[in-house]
């Protein structure tokens, strides 16, 4: 393992619990975030060629009873073994184990679709053809993937100060059109773009793609 991904898995390992804390509660709080999530299930659902989609980077497993909900059966995978951990604690019901996104322990074809929730800025410029490609590897012709992230100007930004626990990452705020691009490049086609404003604790744009495995 680099040592920026090192660096990134121990970040996430002591923030798990701060981010259980900050994220209770928060999907009720997104309306937005759940139309999306809601629209890929529907899309993923009416074009048959499953339910089992993977929310890759799941973090704290927030999103598995949100997507469960919409009628769906979601597998959570995070590099962070700390966020596993809480994951597999507070939803039992659902699996979650560690993975990296650029090698996915999944067979090609396997999924009916992947959500990647803001889990796709962490990667650095020669990682995205080849994460983005594993995506695309992983998800049934015909499939969905959806993606939320930060619409910036692709600069790199050291994130984890704000929580205050001592730790730092790289992150990249890459734009819509760049996002658009990779996901292109890779073998899906865009079906839905959509943003919305900074809330005011937000410094940017929020950016959502929904595409289709071609």
């Amino acid at each position: 393992m680099d040592a920026k991904t090192e660096e990134l898995r121990s970040a996430h390992d002591v923030l798990a619990e701060f981010y259980v804390e900050r994220m209770a509660g928060a999907m009720d709080r997104m309306p937005v975030d759940r139309a999306m999530l809601g629209l890929f299930c529907d899309l993923t659902l009416a074009a048959g060629v499953g339910r089992e989609v993977g929310d890759i980077g799941s973090g704290t497993g927030h999103l598995a009873p949100v997507l469960a909900a919409r009628g769906v059966s979601p597998r959570g995978f995070d590099l962070s073994p700390g966020m596993v951990k809480v994951a597999r604690r507070d939803y039992p019901d659902f699996p979650f184990e560690e993975a990296d996104l650029r090698a996915l322990p999944l067979a090609d074809a396997s999924l009916a679709g992947v959500v990647c929730w803001y889990s796709l800025i962490f990667l650095a410029p020669a990682d995205r053809p080849v994460a983005f490609g594993e995506l695309a590897r992983v998800v049934k012709p015909g499939g969905y993937l959806a993606t939320g992230f930060k619409d910036g100007d692709g600069r790199l930004r050291r994130g984890g100060r704000s929580a205050g626990l001592g730790v730092e990452y790289d992150g990249y705020w890459l734009s819509a059109a760049e996002m658009e691009a990779h996901l292109t490049d890779a073998g899906f086609a865009i079906v839905f773009r959509g943003s919305r404003p900074p809330d005011a604790d937000e410094s940017t744009p929020q950016g959502y793609l929904i595409a289709r495995r071609m």
